[in-house]
């Protein structure tokens, strides 16, 4: 575990290091698009931040190699090298995309052919465990589609999802964290060293991501482009294809005893069938979603639009840092409950804490949608955007009343030029869903004035 912390933390500072000179380098090759029409951000920022993803990899893999416990994984096994060499072409197809903007099409055939490459390298599924079969080994030509199938899927699941600042490092490093534990868990506890390249992949990934948020976290500095983005969903599904169609269900014996202790035990057989999608569930959803939906309107499935869950989270009333808040909490609940359920599957009290946050986490979800009903003596607790624009009014006129009195108008007030009493002009309300919209006019002050900026 130390030799993994250790790699962790130098592929998080070599990543953190690197991403301020390649902003840098970023702002003058020109990596720094126009604002489209989908995009949240409201001035041009800099790309390329996989370049920075990309070193921290590297030398994350580097310092494992010389490790005394983990350089056995790059002398038993040869995915560390296929990793790495699909790694390098996926990164080096998001850059020129940062720069150039590449075809999707042309994308597309490029993550298959790392994809490809990873396994002519043997970073493939050989076997996957089947309910009430039990071990199913592929042919060569069916563990090339479904490992092919799995990477396009995760890379561009990622790929989608990263739409707001530090949404897409985010998620990717919760679900690794949850995917190194599973790991972890295999190769320690089973003693099957066939799980530890997962394990490290896991470990590496996550200090890639952490490496980055600093710089990304809104507002951000930098974006990670389609090279970050391409990348990390790549290590992701590496990973997941790793620990799912290497590790020999048989060697961890869990078959033996009644039928119902057999099912139970099985349950960590049959998990990396669905973790590798449960720890990406909002990102592949929101996929999915993307695709019906355009197809639907008629639209190629590539075309870019504004109907992502974050952009709806937005449209609901959520600020910024809410929305990407509520996407951790709901990639967390999701993969940390799958780990949870394949360690104890039998425990109900897991079953019931996972829809327990899921209530909470739907009262978040929709949290713009109710209007506070506080008292009106009650008020002055709440935040000044949640208070009823009775009280607001209220207030307004005692605050003019105090004023004319100061003027010396005394308490008969002022008149009009038609004789009629002249009444004070309410305090602006602030506008949006409970004042908090994030997309629409979001001034609560009558007097505005343009800030320059020297960038």
């Amino acid at each position: 575990m130390r030799e993994y912390l250790l790699t962790l933390c130098v592929t998080a500072a070599v990543t953190y290091l690197l991403t301020g000179p390649v902003r840098k380098f970023a702002i003058a090759a020109g990596a720094m698009p126009e604002i489209r029409a989908r995009d949240v951000h409201r001035e041009p920022k800099p790309r390329l931040g996989g370049i920075a993803m990309f070193g921290g990899l590297c030398a994350g893999l580097l310092v494992a190699s010389h490790l005394s416990n983990l350089k056995g994984v790059f002398e038993l096994s040869n995915e560390p090298r296929a990793l790495l060499s699909g790694a390098g072409l996926i990164w080096l197809l998001g850059v020129l995309d940062d720069k150039f903007e590449v075809d999707a099409l042309v994308k597309l055939g490029g993550q298959m052919i790392a994809a490809g490459v990873m396994v002519l390298q043997g970073l493939t599924i050989l076997w996957i465990p089947v309910p009430g079969v039990g071990t199913v080994a592929l042919t060569p030509m069916q563990g090339t589609l479904l490992t092919v199938a799995l990477v396009v899927l995760t890379i561009n699941a990622v790929n989608f999802v990263d739409g707001l600042d530090g949404l897409a490092a985010g998620m990717v490093c919760i679900a690794s964290a949850a995917f190194f534990m599973y790991a972890y868990r295999i190769w320690f506890g089973y003693g099957i060293e066939a799980a530890a390249p997962a394990t490290l992949f896991a470990a590496i990934l996550m200090g890639v991501c952490l490496g980055f948020l600093p710089h990304n976290m809104h507002p951000s500095r930098i974006f990670m482009g389609d090279s970050g983005s391409m990348l990390i969903g790549l290590v992701l599904a590496a990973g997941a294809i790793s620990i799912t169609g290497q590790v020999d269900p048989d060697a961890m014996r869990l078959f033996a005893g009644s039928e119902r202790a057999a099912v139970h035990g099985t349950v960590p057989v049959y998990i990396p069938l669905l973790l590798p999608l449960t720890v990406v569930m909002v990102p592949v959803a929101d996929l999915i979603l993307a695709i019906v939906r355009r197809t639907w309107n008629g639209q190629s499935p590539f075309a870019a639009d504004r109907g992502h869950l974050h952009h709806r989270l937005l449209e609901i009333g959520h600020s910024h840092s809410r929305a990407v808040l509520i996407m951790y909490f709901w990639s967390g609940l999701i993969a940390f409950g799958a780990v949870a359920y394949s360690v104890n599957s039998a425990s109900m009290w897991i079953v019931l804490l996972i829809v327990l946050l899921s209530a909470v986490g739907l009262v978040l979800l929709l949290l713009p949608r109710f209007t506070p009903r506080a008292p009106l003596w009650a008020q002055r607790l709440v935040p000044p955007r949640y208070r009823r624009r009775a009280f607001l009014e209220m207030t307004a006129r005692k605050r003019a009343a105090k004023a004319a009195v100061a003027a010396g108008t005394g308490a008969e007030g002022r008149t009009d030029a038609e004789g009629a009493e002249a009444e004070p002009e309410p305090e602006p309300v602030p506008s949006g869903v409970n004042g908090a919209t994030a997309v629409g006019d979001r001034s609560r002050f009558t007097h505005t004035r343009k800030i320059s900026s020297h960038r």
